[in-house]
């Protein structure tokens, strides 16, 4: 596990990377977090699990930046899921729909089976 700016990454398979974020996903820390999703991507870590299980907010700039790292994983033929327990936190991608592009799960390995599956659709 790597620390980068409070937030962390782990590749629990040979596959899927799972992103571990902390206390708030907003405009002033979304550009670390940006940089470290593309860091991942462009190293070929295109199947992400975002943890959000610690997060408190998230912003539109945020929200903006699980967007962007979705087009990219997406664009290399990858997949994100994001573990999102919280109800103030899986309320937010409810009400602007996101939960029609995010896969939302309660827990890491409940995400890490779902990546599974579309790594299997993928191979």
């Amino acid at each position: 596990m790597v620390a980068q700016g409070g937030h962390s990454y782990e590749h629990v398979s040979e596959s899927i990377t799972v992103v571990t974020l902390v206390d708030e996903l907003t405009v002033y820390t979304a550009p670390v977090v940006r940089q470290l999703l593309v860091d991942l991507i462009n190293h070929g870590r295109i199947f992400l699990v975002l943890d959000l299980t610690l997060v408190d907010f998230i912003d539109s700039t945020g929200t903006g930046v699980l967007v962007g790292a979705l087009k990219r994983v997406r664009a290399h033929g990858g997949g994100l899921a994001l573990v999102a327990p919280m109800e103030r936190i899986a309320k937010g991608f409810r009400i602007t729909g996101l939960t029609k592009v995010f896969p939302l799960l309660d827990s890491v390995d409940l995400a890490v089976e779902f990546l599974g599956r579309e790594l299997g659709v993928h191979a």
